[in-house]
């Protein structure tokens, strides 16, 4: 499994309700989610997101709520990775419960810049830097998790889909 796309780049501390403001939580459409993703900080980022696109972060990203929503309404707004130095172990599981690869990476994390061409490989954990030439090293995921996210879900893969 590979992902591929260009950065979107936040600091530390981006809690649930920095990625979907709490206003917008009265829907459970997940494109509505995703038309709201990040607005309070970057209201530009649902104009330029595209499919496949990466997003980075710094140290506990996720943390707040433990609401899914924000998951959603990332991987929804066509994020295909989220790599920060560290997570909130509740955005953490909800991510992958709804399969949206996240890899913690703290060189990663420091290295990359808004705008840069990355391209990770779930399998060995490689993420590459093609504008600066640079590669950083994640801990892969365990075969299990490499499944949930393959299948869209820890839903999905419950049902054998």
């Amino acid at each position: 499994m590979k992902a591929q796309g260009t950065v979107h780049k936040y600091g530390n501390n981006i809690d649930t309700d920095v990625i979907i403001p709490a206003r917008y939580l009265n829907t459970a459409n997940h494109k509505e989610l995703a038309a709201h993703c990040m607005e309070d900080i970057d209201k530009e980022f649902v104009n330029k997101v595209k499919a496949g696109d990466i997003m980075v972060g710094g140290a506990n990203f996720g943390c707040g709520s433990s609401r899914e929503h924000a998951p959603i309404a990332i991987k929804e707004s066509g994020i295909s990775c989220v790599i920060a130095k560290t997570f909130a172990r509740i955005f953490y599981r909800n991510a992958i419960n709804i399969g949206l690869p996240i890899l913690e990476c703290p060189d990663a994390s420091e290295g990359i810049e808004a705008g840069d061409e990355v391209v990770i490989d779930f399998d060995s954990g490689v993420i590459e830097n093609k504008t600066k030439g640079e590669s950083y090293k994640a801990q892969p995921f365990p075969e299990f998790i490499k499944e949930i996210i393959r299948k869209g879900g820890l839903l999905n893969s419950l049902k054998g889909e």
